[in-house]
């Protein structure tokens, strides 16, 4: 018996070969009716048998494509129409959108089999793609998914192309940036020297490409326009081709991401484990952070590229340009972002001549327009668990599921808006967050327009409102600034609430129990918040925070003994100062294990210090056990000076792996070490928060320092003390609450050896343990957790009949 059906299917839905997969399932069951792209999603009409029907609806999940992400799909009985085929029809533009973008796709196998099929059409084609692949978010600019709402509406496709995208049963059916040589984008060179295009006619493609690969072996440093902005190249073999473009970028320090033909590559550099393989030569292809080889067994590689880090970021190539340059060099790339410091990426050719003139000595440009900027993702591997450091292209802009409980039908929809640095933003609309892409640090006002140009973005793309903004509670943020200047209902949130909050809110929407039930509800938990700076409720900075928390609100249990943060900002670039302002606060500035920090800075320059301490000039107090991890390094003598966010913790711990072995060094007493190293946890005599007070610890590391201990040690044993110390924080919360969940959050935990040792040990003490999944671990995740308190907040108010925001 025949019967109809009507379809809504929404979700990342569009620009993945969604209707052609409909198409051949719709032919394969011998249904007729139409699909069609819409601005809420995909719409779908099928007549044919009942038992056809239910075949397909069966499919229709299972069989997706991979890069399609199907949030719901609404099925009702419709009238029977007479179809007599099934047909694509042209895309509706509806007043509501409601279907989501696919982040862009690396290169898939059959285009990458094509790009070096020398009998293929698009051979060594430079921008070749299919619905499999390519660009989608960088190239889009309206709702439905179409050529003329892309960057690609500029290039009219010849023949082939307009057959191919017409043809329902090729693999470019509706590929929105399908192209070859006769129509499509094309690659355009030039020299910083002579200030002329090398080429830009299209057959020549393969001599741009050869004079790049030219120019890089003889020590030459190139921008390459990529899918979300341009790349910084150099031979990452050749140290003074590295040196350079640290000098000439101004990145003194910060460890440069690597890019390597292919697998077998990067294990000359690194250890890859499976699961680090399959991130690798995935969809979204990263930079994965992988463990250096013993240097004794690694590949030749610029000392200038990572320093003595112990870890690499590796990727592959993602893109056609990539495939066929990475084809012609036998060695590995630097490939860093194309921006200043830590301005945003560059995505613009005027642009990046402009600012990258002096850094490059060749662009290798486009003509197709990035019209959404992207860095890469970074992720790392612990495990066989999937860690994001840095979350980017091929991830973003896919919204993360949200907690939503069936008394939330009518809350206020939220902006939150994130920290200062790894910033992003977040928008809220029912069960989904759509968390921007990493954005850089907002410390510019270039940083800043980016941002609110990517707001307007999602905004407009994904019609996107607010009623609500939410904001940190420092006042010299810049989002903090611009929130409390818009007209809507506002909230503020504290940091290290938003720290563990995303890790809550991620668990709780993940444990959602079907469309109509709540989020599996995550109560109290033991929340470890651990990081450099987060404005405090008593307005000092806090950051080694031990809290009972829920989505709702917190308290403080313990946190680490504060101390001047002496100059303020300074303190942070300049690790030696917080070492001082340690030993000056604990008693331990006369100790003689100090006397190579004395000597280092100099004693009329510790004079000054005393005085700012002193004074109290400029030094508020801070709690913030990244600070602590800066002061052990300057102490023991690794680093004195911070040139990036965290390279004092960073080098501290690289610093306690033996690189002849790649494994951490041995502690010849462990037991007595353990000892010693040891956090005294005070009860404050029953008043207020406890104090953890890292005396010992510093006592027990100067007199080893004194005794002539290596630097590889000292850290091994400080880092065994901050795991003891988390521990020790979450055991002495469960006794006095009974909670024995801990939930972790702070970009300490980044830190790949506390990681490796904190979660079997608290497990093997009775915990459950609870991490970021989507989200870092790092402030990228601070404006979801953000949103999370804000939306727990209004659900809680809306109980006593008050409605924020409405």
């Amino acid at each position: 018996m025949r019967a109809a059906r009507s379809l809504q299917v929404s979700g990342i839905v569009q620009g993945v070969g969604f209707r052609p997969f409909v198409y051949r399932q719709a032919v394969r069951w011998s249904l007729c009716g139409w699909v069609l792209n819409a601005s809420d999603g995909v719409h779908i009409h099928l007549e044919g048998e009942e038992a056809a029907l239910e075949g397909f609806l069966g499919e229709l999940t299972d069989r997706a494509p991979l890069a399609a992400m199907l949030t719901s799909v609404e099925v009702e009985e419709a009238s029977l129409e007479g179809f007599e085929e099934f047909t694509i029809r042209p895309s509706q533009e509806l007043s509501q959108a409601d279907t989501l973008v696919s982040p862009d796709i690396a290169t898939c196998a059959l285009c990458r089999e094509e790009l070096f099929d020398p009998k293929n059409q698009r051979y060594h084609y430079p921008f070749i793609n299919c619905t499999n692949c390519g660009p989608r978010f960088t190239i889009i600019d309206g709702l439905p998914y179409d050529r003329p709402q892309t960057s690609m509406a500029d290039f009219e496709m010849c023949t082939a192309c307009e057959g191919e995208y017409h043809n329902p049963l090729d693999r470019r059916f509706h590929a929105q940036p399908n192209a070859c040589f006769d129509c499509g984008p094309t690659l355009q060179l030039w020299r910083s020297d002579t200030d002329y295009v090398i080429g830009f006619d299209q057959p020549s493609s393969d001599d741009l490409i050869a004079e790049v690969v030219a120019l890089l072996e003889a020590g030459g440093i190139v921008a390459i326009k990529g899918l979300g902005g341009y790349h910084l190249a150099c031979d990452a073999t050749n140290e003074e081709a590295v040196a350079t473009l640290r000098r000439r970028k101004r990145r003194v320090a910060k460890p440069f991401a690597l890019m390597v033909r292919d697998l077998s590559m990067a294990m000359t550099l690194c250890q890859v484990s499976y699961r680090e393989a399959s991130l690798l030569t995935g969809s979204v292809r990263p930079i994965v952070l992988l463990e250096r080889k013993p240097a004794s067994q690694q590949a030749p590689l610029a000392f200038s590229v990572a320093g003595n880090l112990h870890e690499l970021g590796i990727m592959l190539p993602a893109t056609p340009v990539q495939h066929l340059l990475m084809a012609l060099v036998d060695r590995p790339l630097v490939m860093t972002s194309g921006n200043i410091r830590e301005e945003p990426i560059i995505s613009a050719e005027q642009e990046a001549h402009e600012l990258l003139g002096s850094v490059a000595d060749a662009f290798l440009d486009n003509n197709r327009a990035i019209l959404s900027r992207y860095d890469d993702s970074v992720v790392r591997a612990i495990s066989e668990r999937v860690f994001m450091v840095r979350r980017a292209r091929g991830y973003a802009p896919r919204p993360i599921p949200f907690p939503f409980s069936s008394h939330d039908k009518d809350r206020a929809d939220i902006l939150a808006t994130g920290p200062e640095q790894k910033a992003t933003f977040c928008l809220t609309r029912g069960r989904q967050a759509f968390v921007s892409q990493h954005l850089g640090d907002l410390e510019s006002a270039s940083a800043f327009s980016a941002w609110l140009k990517t707001l307007g973005l999602y905004q407009r793309l994904f019609d996107l409102t607010y009623q609500v903004v939410v904001s940190d509670m420092h006042p010299e943020y810049l989002s903090t600034k611009w929130a409390r200047a818009q007209q809507e209902a506002r909230m503020e949130v504290q940091h290290h609430h938003a720290h563990i909050a995303a890790v809550l809110a991620e668990q709780q929407a993940l444990g959602a129990a079907g469309d109509a039930g709540d989020s599996a509800l995550i109560g109290r938990v033991i929340g470890i918040a651990f990081d450099g700076t987060g404005f405090g409720e008593d307005e000092t900075i806090w950051g080694g925070e031990a809290l009972i928390a829920s989505l709702a609100g917190f308290e403080r249990f313990a946190h680490l003994r504060c101390v001047p943060l002496v100059g303020g900002p300074a303190a942070i670039k300049h690790p030696a100062r917080m070492a001082w302002s340690y030993l000056r606060s604990l008693g331990l500035a006369a100790h003689e294990g100090a006397g190579a920090l004395v000597a280092r800075v100099g004693e009329d320059r510790l004079l000054l210090l005393d005085q700012i301490i002193a004074g109290r000039i400029n030094s508020p107090l801070t709690s913030s056990i990244g600070r602590l991890f800066d002061a052990v390094s300057a102490l023991i003598g690794i680093c004195y000076e911070s040139n990036y966010e965290g390279q004092a913790a960073v080098e501290l711990e690289a610093a306690l792996y033996d690189p002849s072995t790649g494994e951490p060094v041995v502690d010849p007493s462990p037991v007595e070490s353990a000892q010693r190293y040891r956090f005294e946890l005070d009860d404050a005599g029953g008043q207020g928060d406890r104090v953890f007070d890292p005396t010992p610890v510093l006592a027990a590391l100067l007199d080893d320092l004194f005794a002539g201990a290596n630097p590889a040690l000292l850290s091994l044993r400080f880092h065994n003390a901050v795991v003891e110390l988390i521990a020790q924080l979450s055991d002495a919360a469960r006794s006095q609450t009974g909670l024995s969940t801990v939930a972790l959050g702070g970009g300490v935990f980044m830190n790949r050896y506390l990681l490796t040792k904190v979660l079997p040990l608290l497990r093997s003490e009775g915990f459950t343990v609870l991490l970021s999944r989507d989200l870092p671990a790092n402030d990228g995740c601070i404006s979801y957790g953000q949103a999370a308190v804000a939306a727990e907040q209004m659900a809680e108010l809306a109980d006593f009949g008050i409605m924020l925001g409405s």
